[in-house]
């Protein structure tokens, strides 16, 4: 790079030496210039057709105008609060409005900024309300980044190498109908499986009565977009309920209609004590909240926790503009219908290519599995070479899973048929010129 004021090419070619490579070795690293609805639009003067959302925050898609209208209207009045010291109307408005379409009882907010921040809160709420020490958490989700959500994320073991948290959490295993046994539902083989799990776990290694909360994602996000079955989520509210341990869902990625509902807690009719919200909830803009019933958060005193920026008022703004377009365009009805549309598209795809070993989803969070045709092995390998082969030909996708073997699927909930049609039919020719 020359001494003059770098160009954009410059920053480019330059952008190891500038972020960190946890920051910047992401994939696939696309340099873009513009985004608008489900498209990001590249340097290279390409428009690309975006399954990713911003993995899974650009619910309303990209730059919608009457989310921009708001943050040019909120940028005139107010920039920063900080809540508490001040207070101001979108704050307030965003948890009245919130209250309207979270499930019963979940009606009091602390707003912060990160889904990782909406789980700490979350931990610390369970931790000082019942007094009890323990976490048990759920093998393959992800809950974030800082130490006490690492603490509780078991998706990759990679996430937590030199940072194992000083403070014990336990696991249980996640139900991944894939694991069922031939022949038996899934729906009546794991909450019998849960029950002797839970009850080992309490024999032998913690007392339920030493357990603040169990934290799940009601779908697995980053381990692999598993579904699991209803009658296990309603097992694990059941068991709580037994030994008074508070249950938190991590709705950050399944919030704000992602699973066809306004939250996967309506999705499989389970409410838990505690809810984190992030990604979807401000089109963009860094907004969470760790969600609970009023009851609860008066027993967690001023001074136990705190914010300078969460419930940012231009970030609330945002929020409230986008839960409009969500009811006015009727997105969460969108994403069921769409969601099924897709997944049909894909089972037909499935049948094709022997590299597909499953499709699975719920509204328009879908995880499309490769695995080695010969071995059943996951295949990482196969999974960023058919990326990159969307890619090329315009259309962004994303990767989870343990072994990076799911590709997801999860476009913006404005997403058309015609959309949906045109990146499957990419995905279609990148999986041909891989198996060939």
């Amino acid at each position: 790079m020359s001494n003059s004021e770098p160009n954009w090419q410059d920053l480019i070619s330059s952008i190891g030496n500038l972020l960190a490579p946890s920051m910047a070795k992401d994939h696939p690293n696309l340099p873009v210039v513009k985004a608008e609805g489900c498209y990001y639009y590249g340097v290279d003067g390409k428009q690309y057709l975006d399954f990713t959302s911003g993995i899974a925050v650009e619910n309303v898609g990209h730059r919608h105008p009457k989310v921009v209208q708001a943050i040019k209207d909120s940028a005139d009045r107010l920039i920063h609060g900080p809540s508490g010291v001040i207070i101001y109307e979108s704050i307030l408005k965003l948890a009245y409005e919130l209250q309207q379409i979270l499930p019963p009882k979940l009606d009091n907010f602390f707003f912060a900024n990160s889904g990782t921040e909406a789980i700490e809160g979350g931990i610390k709420l369970a931790k000082y309300v019942t007094k009890r020490p323990y976490v048990i958490s759920f093998t393959g989700c992800f809950h974030g980044r800082s130490i006490g959500a690492l603490s509780v994320s078991t998706s990759k073991s990679k996430y937590r190498k030199h940072l194992q948290p000083s403070w014990l959490t336990y696991q249980l295993p996640y139900a991944d109908p894939d694991d069922c046994p031939a022949g038996i539902d899934p729906e009546v083989f794991f909450p019998e499986k849960l029950e002797k799990d839970a009850e080992s776990l309490f024999n032998h290694q913690v007392d339920p009565e030493e357990v603040a909360c169990m934290i799940i994602e009601p779908v697995l996000g980053e381990g692999g977009y598993i579904i699991p079955p209803t009658s296990w989520l309603k097992k694990i509210r059941e068991i709580c309920d037994r030994h008074g341990i508070l249950l938190i869902f991590d709705e950050v990625q399944t919030g704000f209609g992602r699973t066809g509902n306004w939250f996967a807690a309506q999705t499989f009719d389970v409410t838990p004590d505690i809810m984190a919200i992030a990604k979807g909830i401000a089109a963009g803009l860094p907004l969470s909240a760790t969600v609970a019933s009023k009851e609860l958060m008066d027993q967690w005193p001023l001074g136990t926790h705190g914010t300078t920026f969460g419930g940012n008022p231009i970030a609330c703004s945002a929020a409230l503009a986008s839960l409009e377009v969500l009811k006015e365009e009727k997105l969460i009805e969108n994403s069921k219908m769409m969601g099924i549309y897709a997944k049909e598209k894909l089972e037909k795809l499935k049948e094709k290519h022997s590299l597909i070993k499953s499709i699975r989803g719920v509204g328009l969070m879908i995880g499309i599995e490769l695995h080695d045709p010969k071995t059943g092995k996951p295949n990482g390998e196969a999974v960023m070479n058919v990326l990159d082969g969307c890619l090329e030909r315009g259309v962004l996708f994303y990767l989870c899973g343990n072994a990076g073997e799911v590709i997801r699927m999860i476009p913006p909930l404005t997403v058309s048929q015609e959309q949906i049609d045109a990146g499957i039919e990419v995905l279609d020719k990148a999986i041909e010129a891989y198996s060939n």
